[in-house]
Formats: structure tokens, C-alpha cells, sequence
């Protein structure tokens, strides 16, 4: 090739990369900055799905990480809010552009921290109780997001024990105060189903000291015929495998609103799909970063329901499983 035609081939390769490179160095202006604070450790397998979905869910509505967007996350695990508040701060320093929020502690820490950056929330049980937004409708503010359980879920709840322990005579709502503070979203429709299946409703609040769990539970078995209803909550989710080993030592049946309970060896759950709430957050984040405003996006319902049976479990407390239960479960671990 001559020098000529050499300098024409090089000169030719270069105009065609001087587009390329404008290209990528406009992308790297326009990365944009979401932040996610998580109710759950990072090593947490649930927690490793949720991201992966969230991420992937992104991927497909054409935002790229590393090329158009970048994401800072922070773990939060037991549902502390003074650790989820300063963990806010750090995500607000590093000027993101929304925030995903996952329960009811990273959202009030979010929402103390800003009236600004707008957060999008997930498992969240009683936004509009918990100050959030104004209406499920039209949030009102700079929050929107998925709502967890709407309230009626636990009379499915204590039905679901009653069908499967028939002499059940007490049920309690387990659950930490400090955070799950929306306990009063679900008690009048715990205690409407409650009186309607003749069972002796309690609260038995717990701590986030395996000490207090561990008394609370033996105490409240002490009376025969008893069961648990677990309430959502980033407490009872790090304590899973403790309160799991202790329902069955105190023999109570139990029913979780997580399905990985029942996998770890829990009696039953009927749940929301995590995964897919995380799948329809993405879908919001993306909607804010082209422009909407989380004001007018309106909190979204749950729409997948599972439920979970562990039969070894109820082999294990003599429990017989009616077939209409076993022929509703989605998943049945024997």
C-alpha cells in the first residue's frame, strides 16, 4: 500500500471514530446516579435476587450500567433507622438522580433526609398511615412506590392457621414496634377475622435481641392451642432461621409473609412476590429519570400472590394438611 493511500485508510478509521468518541463521552455526561437502600444484607439471597431483577428490568428499558447509569447501594440488615439514616446521607452524597427505598425504616430515613430527590419505595405495608404520601391515588410529595400487603391479607393469614390447626384458640402478630410501626394497619382487619373464626387475637411485640425473641414466644406458647402470624418485617426477616427453630421447639404453627420462611423450614407463607415489586420499581425509576413526577404516579398494588407449604414441618406438629390448602399451594416442599 502506498504512503498515500495509507494516510487516506488511517485518516478514514479516524473520522469514522471521531463519532464514536463523541458518543461515548456524551454517555458519560449523562450518567445518571440511583441509589438504593436495602432493608436486607447484601448477602442475603432474597436480597441478591430483588437487585439482579431490578438491574436486569433497567437493563431492558435501555438504561445500561457503567454507560447511562450508575448505582450506589446500601445495606441496611435488621431494620435499624439510625443505621438506615446515615446510610440515607451517604446515598445523598453522592447526588443521585432517585432513590429506591425497601421497607418502611430505609423510607422513613429517606424521607427525613430529603423533600427533593425522589424515592421510589418497596414492601412498604401502610404508606399513607406512615406519612409517606397523601393517597395511594396521588402520592402528593416526592415518594411513590409499591404497596406491600394491602391490609384484609391477614384474615387470609389466621385463616390459613385455623385451617390447618382446627384447635387453634390464640394467634399472636409478631412483629418488632420500632420497625414495623404500621402494626395498626393490620389489626382491625386481624381482629374482624380473628373474632369470625373464634380466636383470641394478641400482640406479642418482639426486640431485635434473639434473647427477647426467644422469651417472648416460649412465653406466649406456655397455653395450648396457639399460633404465630409473622408480620412483614426487616426484624422477623433477619431473625428468620431463630424464629423458624423456635416455633418448632414451642410446637406453633405459624404462617410468614415470605415464602423463603417456608424454604427454611417455616410452616406456610402466602406472600407477595418480592422479586416482580422490584421488576415495577424499575419501571418507576425509569418513568422519573425521563421526567415524571413521582407526585402524580400512584402507589401500585400488589398483583402475584404465592402460597408455600412445608410438609415435613406440619409432620413434625402433627398437623394434618386439608387438601383444599395443599391444592392452593404454589409450591409444596415435602
Amino acid at each position: 500500500m502506498s504512503t498515500r493511500r495509507q494516510f487516506i485508510t488511517l485518516l478514514g478509521g479516524a473520522a469514522a471514530a471521531w463519532p464514536l468518541a463523541a458518543r461515548a463521552q456524551q454517555q458519560g455526561e449523562q450518567i445518571r446516579h440511583i441509589g438504593v437502600l436495602c432493608g436486607l444484607a447484601e448477602d442475603d439471597p432474597e436480597m441478591r435476587a430483588r437487585l439482579a431483577a431490578f438491574r436486569q428490568e433497567l437493563e431492558k428499558r435501555g438504561w445500561s450500567e457503567g454507560r447511562t447509569i450508575r448505582i450506589d447501594t446500601r445495606f441496611a440488615p435488621g431494620g435499624s433507622v439510625d443505621q438506615a439514616g446515615a446510610l440515607a446521607k451517604e446515598l445523598l452524597a453522592t447526588q443521585p438522580a432517585v432513590i429506591v427505598a425497601m421497607a418502611t425504616p430505609a423510607t422513613t430515613a429517606l424521607q427525613r433526609a430529603t423533600s427533593v430527590i425522589p424515592i421510589v419505595f418497596v414492601h412498604v405495608a401502610d404508606p399513607v398511615g406512615s406519612g409517606f404520601v397523601d393517597s395511594l391515588a396521588r402520592p402528593g410529595r416526592n415518594l411513590t412506590g409499591l404497596l406491600l400487603f394491602e391490609s384484609g391479607i391477614v384474615g387470609k393469614w389466621l385463616a390459613m392457621l385455623k385451617e390447618i390447626a382446627p384447635r387453634l384458640r390464640r394467634a399472636a402478630l409478631v412483629f418488632n414496634p420500632k420497625t414495623a410501626p404500621f402494626v395498626d394497619y393490620y389489626r382491625d382487619s386481624a381482629e374482624t377475622a380473628a373474632s369470625s373464626l373464634k380466636i383470641e387475637l394478641m400482640l406479642n411485640p418482639i426486640d431485635n435481641a434473639p434473647t427477647d425473641i426467644e422469651r417472648s414466644l416460649e412465653l406466649f406458647a406456655r397455653v395450648p392451642d396457639s399460633g404465630l402470624v409473622v408480620l412483614p418485617d426487616v426484624t422477623t426477616v433477619a431473625h428468620r432461621d431463630l424464629i423458624i427453630a423456635l416455633a418448632a421447639r414451642f410446637r406453633l404453627p405459624a404462617v410468614y409473609s415470605l415464602r423463603s420462611f417456608v424454604s427454611a423450614g417455616g410452616l406456610m407463607a402466602y406472600s407477595t412476590d418480592r422479586v416482580d415489586q422490584f421488576l415495577q420499581a424499575a419501571s418507576y425509576v425509569d418513568r422519573i429519570l425521563r421526567g415524571a413526577d413521582p407526585a402524580d404516579l400512584p402507589v401500585l398494588a400488589p398483583t402475584k400472590y404465592d402460597t408455600a407449604l412445608n410438609l415435613k414441618t406440619a409432620k413434625a406438629l402433627g398437623l394434618t394438611v386439608p387438601p383444599g390448602l395443599l391444592v392452593a399451594a404454589d409450591e409444596v416442599i415435602e
